[in-house]
């Protein structure tokens, strides 16, 4: 094991934030940068993953830093995901609609103004020097805070527990998810938030956390392929319901809507099915 993972380990829970943090926060303030230039979906998606990420972390240190440190903070990191997450949604229609066969040449330059009207509409949010002295400041403050505190814990010991309570809480999720008679999406969407959590702290914190949790990953990040492809769907289905000039547009509109009902239905019945294989 090589010099850092074994200073790590070391670390009290309290001196850790900042090294875990940091990087995240840097590749934020990037991948802010790289929206400027151009806002790609790839780009948006990445940012918005890296402020999940962000929002885990600071779950884990809840315990330390209080609920009304991780309420704000948390909210600080969900504008910033959702301002990337709006834009990101108008690209996954136009992904459903292909994925229908659906002509989308007269949709595209529609779609393509909302999707710039939604840029336009988080730009504050997603500026580079405006992130750059947000996300540093809240690290440093944060980072100071814990680091003044007296009986400070061993990191391992804190991240053990705190994982086994993410654990726990996602699988009490997927059986309370799985038990219903029909699959409802909502119980589904909190499964894969709290997926999401647990996968981000395995990947911040597999060097320091006792035993192998490979095999949990591998499993979560299948559950959590399935569970997003129904988000996908029913994003999407919001999306043009929720914009009936879109929906106008489309040649035999019922037609298109009764898929993405289907398709929602189908994805329902997969994610279910799965989940009961791999986790009960």
């Amino acid at each position: 094991m090589g010099k850092g993972k074994t200073s790590r380990r070391k670390l009290s829970a309290e001196t850790a934030l900042a090294g875990l943090a940091f990087p995240l926060v840097d590749s934020a303030i990037e991948q802010a940068r790289e929206i400027a230039r151009e806002p790609s979906v790839e780009g948006l998606h990445q940012l918005r993953t890296t402020m999940r990420s962000l929002q885990s972390l600071w779950w884990f240190y809840r315990p330390l830093t209080g609920a009304g440190e991780y309420t704000q903070r948390r909210s600080t990191f969900k504008s910033i995901a959702n301002a990337a997450g709006r834009a990101r949604d108008y690209d996954i229609l136009l992904e459903m609609l292909r994925l229908r066969k659906q002509n989308t040449a007269v949709l595209a330059p529609e779609i393509q103004a909302i999707r710039e009207a939604a840029m336009e509409a988080g730009r504050g949010v997603l500026s580079p020097l405006g992130m750059q002295a947000l996300l540093r400041q809240t690290l440093w403050q944060t980072s100071a805070s814990l680091a003044a505190r007296q009986n400070q814990r061993p990191l391992r010991a804190f991240a053990d527990a705190r994982v086994a309570k993410s654990e726990r809480q996602l699988r009490k999720l997927i059986e309370q998810a799985v038990r219903a008679k029909k699959p409802d999406f909502a119980a589904f969407h909190d499964v894969r938030k709290a997926g999401k959590k647990t996968r981000y702290l395995l990947e911040l914190l597999g060097p320091v956390l006792s035993g192998n949790h490979q095999k949990t990953l591998a499993r979560l990040k299948k559950s959590l392929k399935s569970l997003g492809d129904l988000n996908d769907v029913v994003a999407s289905e919001r999306l043009l319901l929720e914009n009936p000039s879109l929906l106008s547009a489309i040649g035999k509109p019922g037609k298109v809507c009764h898929w993405f009902e289907k398709e929602r239905q189908r994805r329902l019945s997969a994610s279910a099915y799965l989940l009961r294989k791999d986790w009960r």
